[in-house]
């Protein structure tokens, strides 16, 4: 498992092997059974996830009870409620897994101690933080400039294994339609 942590840093930065026993030491394994939460709306975020097997969605409820399903997440991805993580706040959105998953945890005083004590890991981190946050924007733009149609041709394109792994009910939630209009789209 931390090998896959490594494959995915890699990506980004080279590291030594005693780059990487550092790196290592500051996650902790964690396994999810499908339908638990890692995070709860008003809880603190203790943890940001790197994924190492297995889907996740984040979660926005307004107070009339209505959800928004503000991202999916799967393996070699990161998933938190940045906000909170971030600002050391409760949460304002959950984390629940739509299969059984496995993450590896670094919570954020252990982010801060990889980026205090090796360089290498904050250009990483802001390496994500910007492709998250481009992806973010992706997002934004295509609910203003696009009908469901052309957002979940959009999904599709962009991640063709994740439509396969959710529920229709909860794409349909995701794309901001109804779950008949879903099947109309993709018949």
């Amino acid at each position: 498992m931390q090998e896959k942590l490594r494959e995915h840093i890699e990506k980004v930065i080279p590291l030594t092997d005693a780059e990487f026993t550092f790196v290592r030491g500051h996650f902790t394994l964690k396994k999810f059974k499908k339908h638990q939460f890692l995070i709860q709306e008003d809880d603190p975020v203790k943890y940001s996830y790197f994924i190492v097997s297995g889907l996740l969605k984040l979660v926005y409820t307004e107070a009339s009870l209505k959800q928004h399903i503000v991202s999916f997440a799967m393996e070699d991805w990161w998933e938190s409620d940045f906000y909170a993580y971030y600002t050391q706040t409760e949460a304002t959105m959950s984390l629940e897994c739509v299969e059984d998953t496995v993450v590896l945890c670094l919570s954020f005083d252990d982010y801060k101690k990889l980026c205090d004590g090796l360089q290498k890991m904050e250009r990483f981190f802001l390496e994500k933080s910007n492709f998250g946050f481009l992806g973010a924007q992706r997002r934004i733009i295509s609910w203003l400039t696009s009908n469901a149609q052309e957002r979940y041709e959009q999904l599709i394109k962009q991640y063709p294994s994740l439509i396969q792994r959710i529920p229709k009910s909860l794409l349909a939630s995701y794309l901001g339609v109804f779950r008949e209009t879903l099947s109309r789209l993709s018949s």
